[in-house]
């Protein structure tokens, strides 16, 4: 853990980190031959993705163009890529002609989608989730694709569990959990039909100090509220490893498509978490709720067999995130 900074002072040195390749991302550009494009590159790990893609081509000497699509409703986010000679192009992926439009890319990070918490738009979030993986691979048949997903189109499993691999029955629970199955389901028809290769990333959770269970967990401790325990464990991922990984499964597309679960290798019970959360903001800690003896965990034993490790570990993304919480900083 010595090779870490003690905290994140600024967002200039969080958005450093987090689109910092690792020596073993560098070394596969310099085994890929032709353009990159990201789709959903403004969102949480878009911005971060598409600059550490672009730092490791620089940096294996690869003259390949990233290309970063996405509506851009903050002006700052593309001012931010194209700096770092990333070049954009503002569309809106349900616009079927907008997508046809796009160049043709022979690598493609799929990160398109509806999230959490999209209560009372779910026609929207099924029309996200559902109809533009359908678009996309009649745009760019045969291009390597890399799709995220999610843990959650995994039933939740009891907390003592290893938790799914990605050879347990799925079994979505929700709307959201749902119209992710049916991203997946698209991606697969579509890969078979179009002998398109295609992996299917199923990431959780993501955590970069702004956003995420560390944070939520930081933020409640803050304010002073309890922390509710209905939910006792978690898996988690620096999502600046995240991040490699994603760009390191170019490599792994297939027809039909691999899937891979994506996260930490340990599972961390929540009221463990919030305690050291407190510590380090030396704040005291209240729990409530009932626990349910469930929750949506995964085994990525397999990526970590493929990739190694997580690079960061969450010890120092906790400490990371307690300070930046405890010192007022933008989430």
């Amino acid at each position: 853990m010595k090779e870490f900074p003690d905290e994140l002072s600024t967002e200039h040195e969080l958005e450093e980190l987090l689109s910092e390749p690792t020596p073993e991302t560098v070394e596969m550009f310099r085994r890929l031959s032709g353009d990159l494009m990201i789709l959903g590159a403004s969102g949480k790990m878009g911005l971060s993705l598409a600059r550490m893609a672009a730092k490791a081509a620089r940096r294996a000497g690869n003259p390949m163009r990233v290309i970063a699509v996405a509506r851009f409703s903050e002006p700052q986010a593309r001012t931010l890529l194209e700096n770092d000679g990333i070049e954009t192009i503002a569309a809106d992926l349900l616009d079927y002609e907008q997508v046809l439009r796009l160049p043709r890319a022979k690598y493609v990070l799929y990160l398109v989608g509806r999230k959490f918490g999209s209560a009372g738009t779910e026609t929207l979030t099924w029309a996200t989730n559902a109809i533009v993986p359908a678009y996309l691979l009649e745009a760019c048949r045969g291009a390597y694709v890399v799709a995220f997903s999610t843990g959650c189109v995994y039933p939740l499993v009891p907390v003592q569990s290893q938790g799914c691999s990605e050879q347990d029955p799925v079994g979505p629970v929700g709307e959201y959990a749902w119209s992710c199955l049916a991203r997946e389901r698209v991606f697969e028809f579509l890969s078979t039909r179009y002998d398109t290769p295609v992996l299917l990333y199923r990431l959780n959770y993501a955590n970069a100090v702004r956003y995420g269970v560390l944070t939520d967990l930081a933020t409640t401790i803050a304010r002073g509220e309890p922390v509710d325990l209905s939910v006792e464990a978690v898996n988690l991922i620096w999502q600046g490893d995240a991040n490699n990984f994603a760009l390191r499964c170019l490599e792994f597309a297939k027809v039909p498509p691999e899937i891979l679960n994506i996260t930490g290798p340990e599972k961390w019970w929540i009221r463990d978490l919030a305690m050291e959360i407190g510590r380090l903001m030396n704040k005291p800690v209240t729990f409530c709720g009932s626990t349910t003896g469930v929750a949506y965990l995964s085994d990525a034993s397999r990526a970590c067999a493929l990739f190694g490790a997580p690079r960061v570990p969450i010890q120092v993304v906790a400490r990371w995130t307690a300070r930046w919480v405890a010192s007022g900083k933008p989430i």
